[in-house]
């Protein structure tokens, strides 16, 4: 027995040293120098890594990485799991066809790109509650092994981040450091920002540049980068489109973006280029006429069916049981307008999650 434990104790010795070896270079030389000198046979005829398996080796590595970095950039834990990112989309994103299409569709053909001109750039609209957050947390966790934790990933928030106009000058200096520092570190980096229509047009200005196409003069390649804006403004010009088709007996599912960029110079105004509009115009004329902007995506309002999907999740999420009258009462105690239809939930499916805690024995 200790002569079968000695003999496992080595080969396992062996492979240790071998992973650490080809994962974080350690003990590569002593490995090689014991190998000159002593030239012994391994502990058994056949014992080599083919005979295991190079899928162990593979194996062992993902577990080592899900402790820490296996390299010194974070490039190492991109995934960039499209098939995943579409299967929830599909699955948890309820009631965006609109937003599905144009997401999946935007990232897949910008990382299938072999040589993109330019960072991938989205702008989000919609009313809150709709799903822009989590579809930009959804990004984040299939692109990135670490999801929103990533050093890949930068999240802003105006209000948070930058909330006193008078330090623009600063603002503008550390958000250019951040994003610089980030696209070096990473080159296929994801930069969030949220409550872009409070974005002074100073900040959208600094981070012009970033976004425009590539200049071969430039020290860092930006060109793999992503960019997400996330605005309430347009909302409630998308939410009136919903209610026309609504009150003609249309299907949601056949609002298109082309009836959308069509509907009225006002849909036109207010979905695609109010979250850019200052009082002078200047972001505006920046960001929108050098067409930097690749994707607007608009966020429909949300029906109470919506409301009993996003109730269901979230009982599934915490593993609860529910019922169809736990659903319909968690969807009855959201406010719904227009006044006279009450037809679409005020806050979306935001707060849902908080209101299953009713239900809780």
């Amino acid at each position: 027995m200790k002569k079968h434990l000695g003999a496992v104790g080595a080969l396992s010795k062996q492979y240790w040293q071998y992973l650490a070896c080809k994962v974080w270079q350690e003990g590569c030389e002593e490995e090689e120098e014991e190998e000159e000198e002593e030239k012994e046979p391994s502990p058994g005829p056949g014992w080599s890594l083919p005979l295991v398996g190079q899928d162990y080796l593979e194996i062992l590595s993902t577990w080592y990485c899900s402790f820490g970095k296996c390299c010194k950039t974070g490039d190492c834990r991109i995934v960039n799991n499209i098939t995943g990112l579409e299967a929830d989309l599909n699955g948890q994103l309820h009631g965006q066809h609109l937003a599905k299409e144009v997401i999946i569709r935007a990232v897949q053909g910008f990382l299938q790109s072999p040589q993109s001109q330019k960072a991938l750039v989205l702008s989000f609209h919609g009313w809150s509650g709709t799903g822009k957050n989590f579809v930009a947390r959804m990004l984040a966790s299939h692109l990135y092994r670490d999801g929103l934790k990533s050093e890949c990933v930068r999240v802003f928030i105006s209000l948070f981040h930058f909330p006193h106009h008078k330090y623009v000058d600063s603002y503008k200096a550390q958000l250019k450091k951040q994003i610089s520092e980030t696209v070096q570190l990473c080159k296929q980096s994801l930069f969030i920002f949220d409550e872009a229509e409070k974005l002074h047009f100073g900040l959208l200005d600094a981070i012009k540049p970033f976004m425009a196409r590539y200049d071969d003069k430039g020290k860092v390649d930006y060109r793999r980068s992503i960019f997400l804006f996330l605005s309430n403004l347009g909302g409630n010009t998308i939410n009136e489109v919903a209610l026309d088709f609504w009150r003609a007996g249309r299907a949601r599912e056949e609002i298109s973006m082309e009836f959308l960029c069509h509907f009225s110079d006002e849909a036109s105004e207010g979905i695609f280029v109010l979250f850019f509009a200052t009082e002078n115009g200047y972001a505006r004329s920046h960001l929108l006429n050098e067409n930097l902007i690749d994707f607007f995506v608009p966020f429909l309002p949300l029906e109470y069916h919506h409301v009993k999907l996003c109730a269901r999740d979230a009982f599934l999420a915490r593993g609860l049981p529910y019922t169809e009258a736990a659903l319909d009462e968690v969807a009855r105690m959201m406010v719904f307008v227009p006044k006279e239809e009450k037809l679409f939930s005020a806050q979306g499916c935001k707060s849902v999650s908080q209101r299953i805690n009713y239900f809780l024995p």
